[in-house]
């Protein structure tokens, strides 16, 4: 491999800011879990998911014309962009209508199949980005972490709970796969606004109608706690913190950068503790430490 392709956008490793910004954004993932579980109570999961979609394209629309950037010019990059809108409304599909099924813990340990799913389809889609033995052992040890942290699953007990396994597992290729397309497709020439507007604007009637069909409805006004925690998912996690994702994944390694989403149920498991006071098991730091040293042997260089 030439030195250029080495440190071309498709394969560039991660810096020191790079990882910071990533580590803060699967911390404001994990705290996105505790914010759905604040509101699913009030607000149905594909509702929550619909409104927030639909909520951060209005305010990512208005920052990319505050700043100046091009939406509506043409270059080639539609059918791409629709193509990522689908997958990521599917992945919220599957997720929420397979958690009705199977146990949350299964439904982590499935999706989290997402960052092997990326290193597998970046040999094949993205030149130069493709892990050595080294990164794959590590990328499996992180793995096992969250293993130790959620438990290994069991065989499925029923029908019912292997087609919500399935689904997870759907979910986390649709994940995988939405990651790939901005990555090797037309949408690489963009900004990370537009590819995320992309993503809300289809999205988000896909997400309402799947509401409609599985019967979700409000009943009566959400809790102002409700209320606060889909806030925070509409204007933080989906209005600024995606945007921000899609960059880092037009300018760094998709295969790297997917590794550390590993961290996300494990600030996950630690927010619930913080703020829903749930408990914490003697294996979770045991869980931190095997994630970390996969993260470093990923992430180190040659």
């Amino acid at each position: 491999m030439s030195i250029s392709a080495l440190h071309s956008p498709q394969s560039r490793p991660l810096d020191a800011l790079a990882i910071a910004v990533t580590i803060a954004l699967c911390l404001t993932w994990g705290f996105n879990q505790v914010a759905i579980k604040l509101a699913i109570h009030d607000i149905p999961p594909l509702t929550q998911a619909a409104s927030r979609s639909a909520i951060a394209a209005i305010l990512v629309a208005a920052y990319a014309r505050l700043r100046g950037i091009p939406l509506f010019k043409r270059d080639g990059t539609l059918l791409a962009g629709i193509a990522a809108g689908a997958l990521f409304a599917i992945e919220f599909l599957l997720l929420y209508r397979g958690l009705m099924w199977t146990t949350a813990t299964r439904t982590v340990l499935f999706l989290y199949t997402a960052p092997f799913l990326v290193v597998l389809g970046s040999r094949i889609f993205i030149p130069g980005d493709h892990f050595y033995r080294s990164q794959w052992i590590g990328l499996s040890i992180s793995f096992v972490g969250i293993v130790i942290a959620f438990g290994l699953p069991t065989p499925a007990a029923d029908p019912h709970q292997m087609l919500g396994d399935l689904m997870a597992l759907g979910g986390g290729a649709a994940w995988a796969a939405t990651t790939l397309v901005i990555k090797a497709s037309s949408l690489r020439r963009i900004s990370a606004e537009k590819t995320a507007l992309y993503q809300l604007v289809v999205s988000a009637p896909l997400l309402a109608i799947g509401a409609l069909l599985l019967g979700e409805r409000i009943d009566a006004m959400p809790s102002a706690l409700a209320l606060g925690a889909f806030v925070y998912q509409a204007v933080w996690v989906v209005s600024v913190s995606f945007v921000i994702w899609f960059a880092l994944v037009l300018r760094y390694s998709a295969t790297r950068l997917s590794a550390f989403t590993f961290l996300t149920p494990l600030f996950g498991v630690a927010a619930g503790h913080l703020v829903l006071h749930e408990p914490l098991t003697p294996a979770f730091a045991l869980a931190v430490a095997f994630v970390a040293v996969g993260l470093v042997l990923v992430n180190r260089p040659r």
